[in-house]
């Protein structure tokens, strides 16, 4: 099953908000957007959608991230659009972390897991 990267802008309130996102981003001048950046097997819209509703799984797992699910607005498909399916799980999250920290070099404030 192959995974997609994705990116979904936060507003900037997750900035003032939330202490470790702060404390994640000491880059951030407050010009750019906040970012959220993760992998899915699902699409992008589909994962959007699972963390704005505070999805559970079968086994009563929370599906959503906290800062998606309370400042997630959109998804930012230019951000993410240039990277292909990737087949592994393993390659996903290492690409995750990869985008996430390039983005964060390109002053984003960006989370991701």
């Amino acid at each position: 099953m192959p995974y997609q990267i994705y990116v979904v802008e936060l507003t900037k309130k997750v900035f003032t908000e939330n202490r470790k996102f702060r404390e994640a981003n000491p880059q951030f001048n407050g010009v750019l957007e906040c970012l959220y950046v993760g992998m899915t097997s699902k699409t992008p819209k589909e994962r959007l959608a699972q963390h704005k509703l505070g999805l559970l799984s079968k086994k009563g797992i929370k599906l959503s991230a906290f800062l998606v699910e309370k400042y997630g607005t959109i998804l930012r498909p230019s951000l993410y659009n240039h990277i292909a399916p990737i087949k592994t799980k393993k390659e996903a999250l290492e690409m995750e972390r990869i985008l996430a920290l390039e983005l964060r070099r390109k002053k984003y404030a960006v989370w991701f897991n």
